[in-house]
């Protein structure tokens, strides 16, 4: 027995008995009529909504079937959830979906709705009452009489964004029988079995997810998504503007590239529907997503998303206190509550209609608030007796959403108990015999099997991109980048710092890359809290550089979003350590969307993040981090160090090339100490300045992500310094000083600290056989491990040693020093090595 309590035979025999139990009602009604006289859904789509819930349960006791014998390997089901089925019935199969992991039911409907499409291809809608006001919402005045303006590339006017048809035509009746959701259960129980046939995460992880469905693969979803639906909804506004090929009706917006890419069609007037459980109300990322959902509502700008909240009352064993997610969700500022009962399927479609119908026609954001029950535990290994009564189990059995469909069909008279229990049993045999077939599946057969999907890298392709770039830039694209320069482009502007060469890398790039928007705190008006983002806005417009609110979670959402969506977005983390907080944003979703949908679904991002130590007369811990060891950690994630101005343009080139080529995930890393620096050796040297280079010198400039760079000093036959970001400068430094005692150093920037360029350090370490890596982040944890171990790994058989910063937060002031590596302690270094 896998349960304690409500094991899955007593699941069905409930069931049986219930059905057994009804009374056949006095006359039959035709499934064309409404299931009530006043109902909005017939009695066929009634046996719609009934078959997807039939077979999202049959699935969750295919899923504990398929535990039993050792064949499975998820048992989290959406039983006691199934009235998540009228949530789809009321959407349109094209509005963006990232659903709840007890989603199934929802995820067989969309699938059948899909399928059930017209033939020219238009996707069916889903009826779209008129909205009612709420007197109880949180949101204000519709935007039907709330007349906006503003400058944000998600804002509009209410007229402008008014559905030109908001009842829309009926949902379409899928018929069929378990015929219409046979794909549908063939892809989930391919994903219990980790079938590597399994289409969209291949084998990787049980998700629901198919890109031809808009159904965005989660893996977690304990909140994390929530950020990202906030972004897709601010992306779908802005993308819904623009007046250009491919973004309107019919051509849709792109996501993904290559082989197995998906040419997913999201109309103008579509939604982000985002669904969760209740516990989920009280994580860190779902208040950020609410606060900044209803930040953007505040400023009048339009964020269309349905957040939909499924509250069985339990998360795992931890009860939500009575009361407390209702109250949690009308108190979110900016964010219409809508309310149903997931076992009342008529009434839950008519709210999700409405709810689903007030954003799509007010492009504002709302919550729905599913009441449902959780029948079969957590899990399969999760005994629910030690936590709740056999009362509480029973009062849940008695609220079971598929009976209560059931009831319903057979008190209107559209079917008998005995009829929808040959359904219920046929789709059982259905569901069984298909899962027997997905057992014989081959499953992932090697590590490189596993990793393909991660983060391809075509190198070629992006260097193409660099070089078309330059083509354009060069080109037909020279008055327009004369123009955004006030007619003196950077490279005659003389030589340039680290901070003004990224400025006009960033203008090249928005000049060549439509869809790439800058975005973070204070990167507009103020131009970054160091001048980097400077004069961006007035050269390109507020609807493309824009300030966001202060909460870095949210910022890496929107960027999220927007990627997933066709823009290529650049948001800005202000500092390094203010990135810490919401760095599960690029492990658990940036960096897991490529490798959990097979490429169909890609969030290209380049994150720009001033960091590092060193900062003369301003310090601290939060202003000088040293900490990447988490960024070096996420599989798949490109992490860019530019030292010099000369390097920080090209390699910025490369990723963005990279993210809109590959759909990279980028982390470009800028040393705050070296924005403004302008001398190397001695004060007024200028030799840590360098020129930009014009169009024409970026093919032979490319830097390709994983390339070191390298600084002969003397003969450089004695001794190799491995070290990045601050470190250059005083390796070079030191270098100097040692050439003066006859040593002869070559000196590498690794520039890329993932992937590392461990082709050129062993090369490069293999010249001298004396190898001094010096690593300004920490001892334990810190780059210089990676490098240690890429030459134990390689047979590295010289000498090497280590100048790494101590275990340490950095302290304020002058006691940073004691911490830090500096240009004496490389020059001591390096003599210690030569002396052995």
């Amino acid at each position: 027995m896998l349960c304690d309590v409500t094991t899955p035979q007593d699941l069905d025999d409930r069931f049986r008995e219930t059905l057994a139990a009804l009374p056949a009602a006095e006359r039959r009604r035709d499934p064309a009529d409404p299931i009530t006289d006043d109902a909005p859904l017939t009695g066929a789509q009634v046996l719609d909504l009934f078959d997807a819930q039939v077979t999202s349960r049959q699935l969750d006791l295919a899923g504990r079937w398929l535990r039993s014998f050792g064949e499975g390997f998820y048992t989290i089901g959406s039983a006691g959830h199934e009235g998540n089925a009228a949530v789809a019935a009321a959407l349109r199969p094209t509005d963006p979906a990232l659903l709840h992991y007890r989603s199934g039911a929802f995820y067989c409907l969309r699938a059948a709705q899909a399928a059930a499409a017209a033939p020219s291809g238009e996707p069916d809608s889903a009826a779209d009452p008129a909205p009612t006001d709420d007197p109880g919402s949180t949101a204000g005045p519709t935007a039907s009489s709330d007349r906006r303006a503003s400058t944000d590339p998600a804002s509009t006017d209410a007229d402008s964004t008014a559905d030109p048809d908001p009842s829309g035509p009926e949902p379409a009746h899928v018929a069929g029988g378990f015929g219409a959701y046979a794909d549908a259960a063939r892809d989930v129980l391919r994903g219990m079995v980790a079938s590597s046939e399994e289409p969209i995460a291949g084998g990787r992880h049980k998700v629901f997810g198919r890109a031809d469905l808009a159904v965005v693969p989660t893996t977690s979803t304990i909140a994390s998504h929530l950020p990202r639906a906030v972004g897709m909804g601010l992306a779908v506004e802005r993308l819904r503007r623009l007046d250009s090929a491919g973004r309107r009706t019919g051509a849709g917006v792109r996501v993904g590239s290559g082989a197995g890419a998906a040419h997913v069609p999201w109309p103008p007037d579509a939604i982000v529907v985002c669904s969760f459980g209740d516990a989920s109300v009280n994580h860190a990322s779902a208040t950020a997503a609410f606060n900044t959902a209803g930040w953007y509502d505040h400023a009048k700008l339009r964020i269309p998303v349905l957040f939909v909240c499924e509250d069985n009352g339990l998360g795992i064993s931890v009860r939500s206190p009575e009361g407390w997610v209702e109250a949690t969700l009308r108190a979110k500022p900016g964010i219409r509550y809508f309310s149903a009962d997931g076992a009342d399927p008529v009434r839950a479609y008519a709210v999700a209609a409405e709810a689903a119908a007030w954003v799509r026609r007010n492009r504002r954001p709302a919550v729905l608030h599913l009441r449902t029950v959780r029948l079969m535990g957590h899990a399969g290994a999760d005994a629910e007796s030690a936590y709740r009564s056999p009362a509480e189990l029973a009062e849940d059995l008695d609220r079971d959403p598929v009976a209560a469909t059931a009831r319903l069909l057979v008190d209107a008279g559209v079917a008998t108990g005995e009829e929808l229990l040959a359904r219920y049993d046929e789709t059982g045999w259905q569901v069984r015999r298909l899962a027997e077939e997905v057992l014989g599946e081959p499953k992932l057969a090697s590590a490189a099997d596993v990793v393909s999907a991660l983060a391809p890298r075509r190198p070629v392709r992006v260097a193409r991109a660099v070089a078309d770039a330059a083509a354009r830039a060069s080109g037909p694209g020279a008055g327009a980048r004369a123009e955004a320069f006030g007619g003196k482009p950077p490279e005659l502007t003389g030589p340039l710092t680290l901070a003004q060469s990224i400025n006009a890398a960033l203008a090249d790039g928005m000049l060549d890359h439509p869809q790439m928007a800058v975005f973070g705190e204070d990167v507009a008006a103020k131009g970054g809290v160091y001048g980097v983002t400077k004069g961006l806005r007035d050269r390109f417009g507020p609807a493309r550089v824009f300030d966001t609110l202060l909460d870095e979670t949210s910022v890496l959402g929107l960027g999220l979003g927007a990627g997933l969506a066709g823009m290529l977005p650049v948001p800005e983390i202000q500092y390094l350590a203010y990135l810490h907080n919401a760095e599960d944003q690029l492990r658990g979703e940036a960096a897991t969307m490529r490798f959990f949908s097979q490429g169909a679904f890609r969030n290209p991002m380049v994150v720009r993040v001033a960091g590092l130590a060193y900062q003369e007369g301003f310090g601290g811990h939060f202003h000088n981090d040293n900490s990447v060891a988490v960024l070096r950690d996420v599989p798949g994630l490109v992490v860019a160090v530019p030292a010099r101005p000369d390097d920080a343009a090209p390699m910025l080139r490369t990723c963005l090339a990279s993210a809109a080529v590959d759909g990279s995930v980028c982390v470009f890393l800028e040393p705050i100490a070296l924005y403004h620096t302008r001398d190397l050796y001695a004060d007024g040297d200028g030799e840590w300045l360098a020129g930009y280079p014009e169009p024409g010198a970026w093919v032979a400039g490319h830097v390709p992500i994983g390339r070191a760079r390298v600084y002969r000093v003397g003969s450089a036959d004695d001794l190799t310094i491995i070290t990045f970001g601050n470190g250059v400068r005083m390796s070079l430094r030191a270098a100097a000083v040692l050439a003066e005692e006859g040593v002869g150093t070559r000196v590498v920037d690794l520039r890329w600290l993932a992937p590392l360029p461990v082709a050129d350090i062993i090369r490069e370490s293999s010249a001298t056989g004396r190898v001094l890596v010096v690593d300004e982040t920490r001892r334990s944890g810190g780059v210089g491990e990676g490098v240690i171990a890429a030459l134990v790994d390689a047979g590295y058989v010289g000498a090497a040693r280590r100048v790494a910063g101590v275990d340490s937060f950095v302290p304020l002031g002058p006691a940073a020093r004691h911490v830090l590596v500096s240009t004496d302690a490389i020059t001591d270094g390096a003599r210690t090595l030569l002396a052995r």
